[in-house]
């Protein structure tokens, strides 16, 4: 191993131009492919974050996922019934503080209640549907983060006014409210009441910047017209991507219906895993073109040699030991064009992230990139392999052939 090391290092170095083609063309390889990879998982992580973020992980609602059994089909097995008007019942969810209780001593998130209605709101003869809120602002920001996302007063000015709504930026707009501005509003039952603007927010999930208020828990109770009224349990939990099983035992141990994040926008997820599909096939792309590069390079540098392998052989050395000599040198060039690659595509990302645009909506944003090691790990690994491949196939070719024809073409 020594000697085939040696003579490895000494060709590298008597033809320092082509040991640098190398390099380069493995490091260009390997920088592209981090950068690529980096910039398109970083730009997924950064929308579901903001995503998740902006919403509670696991909602409760007083539905049940399928209907109740009828009394009747109990009895009669052998007879289908249909058209039975089903037993009105009081809306909600029954013993809201026994259930948070119970959630909080074992799941491993964070309860907070709320009552959502379906409103109308009036406003200088514009009516518009929209979803209202009725929260207790000390426990709401305990499984969401509207209070960061404020950009007119706050959360707890829900508390120093009487009938106190936060808007959406998008409804306030369509509205034309402004901070301080009273409107009317209607619930489906026919309830009504003026409430006063005393915030604005924007999570930049358009969705609910378009159609969702905030207010008080008595509020949303008067408008539906039920004191005490809880009819959705909001959580957060501690592991975000845990929270489908999460939700799944919940609705077993309450019998409510329990959407986690994942559900809700299942097919956001799937688009995003066809996204992922793209993101891999680009960057796989970019390292297959990058491996016939140096592929075509380390091979065109080996067959160079044969001259160099003739005299190898002729002064007693084995095919093994000079295949090996050459698998050497394109070890060493694959291992320093893939550092230089590391170096070339964490600089490149950090450029990427040093971008700065300019939003309409609210402060300049950069760039979602990450630094996974795995990017690296992925590229480098490619990169080497194809170096290692481009060195043996020429490398076992030349050392088959005998020397005294090698030396007799080239004379």
């Amino acid at each position: 191993m020594g000697l085939a090391l040696d003579i490895a290092v000494t060709h590298i170095r008597s033809r320092l131009r082509q040991t640098l083609v190398g390099v380069l063309g493995v490091a260009t390889g390997v920088g592209f492919s981090v950068m690529m990879a980096s910039l398109m998982e970083g730009s997924q992580r950064d929308f579901v974050a903001q995503l998740v973020d902006s919403l509670p992980h696991i909602t409760i609602s007083d539905e049940r996922r399928t209907p109740p059994v009828q009394p009747a089909s109990l009895l009669y097995d052998d007879v289908e019934i249909s058209n039975l008007s089903t037993q009105d019942r009081r809306r909600g969810i029954k013993n809201p503080l026994a259930v948070i209780s119970e959630l909080e001593s074992w799941a491993p998130a964070k309860v907070a209640p709320s009552v959502r209605a379906n409103i109308l709101l009036r406003q200088a003869g514009r009516d518009v549907g929209a979803v209202m809120l009725g929260i207790d602002p000390r426990r709401e920001v305990l499984v969401s983060n509207i209070a960061t996302k404020m950009i007119e007063g706050q959360l707890d000015n829900l508390l120093k006014a009487s009938n106190a709504v936060i808007l959406g930026a998008r409804l306030a707009d369509r509205l034309g409210v402004r901070v301080g501005n009273t409107i009317t509003i209607s619930s489906s039952g026919g309830k009504t009441m003026t409430a006063t603007a005393v915030g604005i927010f924007r999570t930049g999930v358009a969705q609910v910047d378009d159609s969702q208020i905030y207010a008080l828990t008595r509020s949303a109770q008067i408008l539906a017209g039920q004191t005490g009224l809880i009819n959705e349990l909001r959580l957060k939990a501690t592991d975000a991507l845990g929270a489908r099983e999460l939700a799944t035992r919940i609705e077993a141990e309450t019998g409510y219906k329990s959407v986690s994040w994942q559900e809700a926008h299942e097919d956001l997820l799937n688009a995003f895993n066809i996204r992922n599909f793209i993101m891999y096939a680009v960057v796989g792309a970019i390292l297959l073109v990058a491996s016939f590069g140096t592929y075509n390079i380390i091979s065109t540098i080996t067959h160079e040699k044969t001259r160099d392998i003739a005299i190898m052989k002729s002064l007693g050395l084995r095919a093994n030991l000079v295949r090996r000599i050459f698998v050497i040198e394109a070890l060493i060039i694959g291992l320093i064009g893939m550092g230089a690659g590391f170096l070339l595509g964490f600089l490149m990302t950090k450029g990427l992230g040093a971008v700065e645009f300019k939003s309409p909506f609210g402060d300049a944003t950069r760039l979602p990139v990450i630094y996974e090691p795995l990017h690296y790990a992925l590229a480098g690994s490619i990169a080497l392999a194809a170096s290692l491949i481009a060195a043996w196939l020429p490398a076992r070719k030349a050392a088959s052939v005998n020397p005294v024809d090698i030396i007799r073409g080239a004379s």
